[in-house]
Order: C-alpha cells, then structure tokens, then sequence
C-alpha cells in the first residue's frame, strides 16, 4: 500500500494557492478564472481557497503585490543612482525591466493584463507612474543643465518609460534575441534621440505652421514663373524662319 504524501502546512498551501494563481491568471485573465478552477488545479476544495484569500479577488491582490514588489525593488533601484551617466542610468533601467520579465514572465503577464475593478492596488499602471515620476525628474536635471525647456520633461518620461514596457512586452510573447541585444535595441532609440534633442521642438511636414510655410513658398514659385509662351498663330511673313537678316 502506497503511503500517503506528507500534508502541506497552512504557509505551503499558500506558497501553492499563489503559484497555480499567477499561472491560471497569466494565461487566461482574471475575469476568465473562477473559484472552482483555482481549488481544482490545486487539488483542494474551493473553503480552502476562500479560508486563505477570501476570495479569487484576495488571491489576486496578493499575486499583483508581490510582483509589484519584485518589479518595483528591481526599476527603483536603477534610478537611485543620479550619479551615474545618464546613459547608464538608461541602459541599467532597460536591463532591469527586462531580467524582471525574463525571470518572472507569468507575472509580467499578469501585470499587464487588465486589472480587475474590485483591484484595490491601481496594479501595473500606478508603478509605471511611480517609475515615471522618478525618469521625470532626473530628465528635469538634465534638461536644465542643458538648457532645455524642462516643461517637457513629464511627457518624455512618460514616452521612455512607455517605450521600454510595451517592447518588452512584445519581446516576452517571441524572445527572438537576447536581453541584452534588445536592451541595446532599446537605448539606441532613447539616447540617440535624447542627446540629439532641439530645445524647441517642431513639426516639420503636418504642423499648420508647416503648411502655411509650404503654401508661402508654393505662391512664391508661382510668381517668379517665367510667363508661358503665346500658343497664338501670327501672320504669315511677318517671321521668315532661317532666313539672314538684311
């Protein structure tokens, strides 16, 4: 007669309850997963869920939070160090998130995904606030040390910030190169396109200003035209083709 298996204690079924969590909710949403699923992929009656979490949505929120946790300590920590070049301070932040997400894939998932509305933490979108906040600041210093009008700065951060997540999120459903080939990818765009940064930014083809600029100069060619030749007959002799003058 086989011998039963040892009986997990009360902090080992939750350690389980979180892990088959993470993974139905990676692969299928929050709103796709009920109870029932939960206790069955873990092989225990859904009182055993509901005694530990209250519900899929306690169990959600314990999920969201640790790997908040784990991505926030991971991206913070990155942006603590102003000291450093500011390239490096890119390149460190690309790295970060993208070890983040090869090493905890199911809740990146997670993360990104549409949160619930009994969700109590604001979930991905409120780090990737907190993150920005940190971006916007250190791009306020270097704006001022540049000259560079720093009312611009809270977007910028916005699009860096952004750039970074949606490609990694992309890189997490194909991993077609490496982390750090696509971290390179990454900080291409960014730096390049930060250190080669105008004070003044402009539209250069679709602004009105464009346009207008397009027409004035459009009008100006019309009017230093030369006029077109006459298309009129004159009368005969009057012209004698090929014929010396007298």
């Amino acid at each position: 007669m086989a011998r039963k298996s040892a009986r997990m204690t009360s902090a080992e079924r939750r350690a389980q309850l979180i892990e088959v969590g993470r993974t139905l909710f990676a692969d299928e949403g929050f709103e796709a997963v009920s109870v029932e699923e939960i206790a069955a992929r873990a092989n225990v009656s859904k009182p055993i869920v509901y005694e530990h979490f209250g519900g899929k949505e306690g169990l959600y929120a314990v999920i969201v939070d640790r790997e908040m946790q784990s991505l926030t300590n991971a991206l913070i920590a990155t942006l603590d160090t102003p000291d450093d070049h500011p390239r490096q301070i890119v390149e460190k932040a690309a790295l970060a998130l993208l070890t983040y997400i090869e090493e905890n894939a199911e809740g990146f998932r997670v993360l990104v995904r549409d949160s619930p509305s009994t969700d109590p933490t604001g979930s991905f979108s409120s780090l990737l606030g907190d993150v920005s906040t940190r971006v916007e600041d250190l791009l306020s210093d270097t704006f001022k040390r540049h000259k560079i009008p720093v009312k611009g700065a809270p977007y910028y951060a916005q699009m860096l910030v952004g750039m970074t997540v949606f490609t990694g999120q992309y890189w997490a459903d194909r991993g077609r190169v490496s982390k750090e080939q696509l971290a390179a990818y990454i900080v291409n765009l960014a730096w390049n396109g930060l250190s080669r940064m105008d004070a003044k930014p402009e539209l250069r083809f679709e602004s009105e200003a464009a346009r207008n600029r397009r027409r004035k100069e459009a009008e100006k060619a019309k009017d230093s035209a030369p006029a077109p030749a006459s298309t009129s007959h004159e009368p005969a002799g009057d012209v004698h083709v090929g014929e010396p003058e007298a």
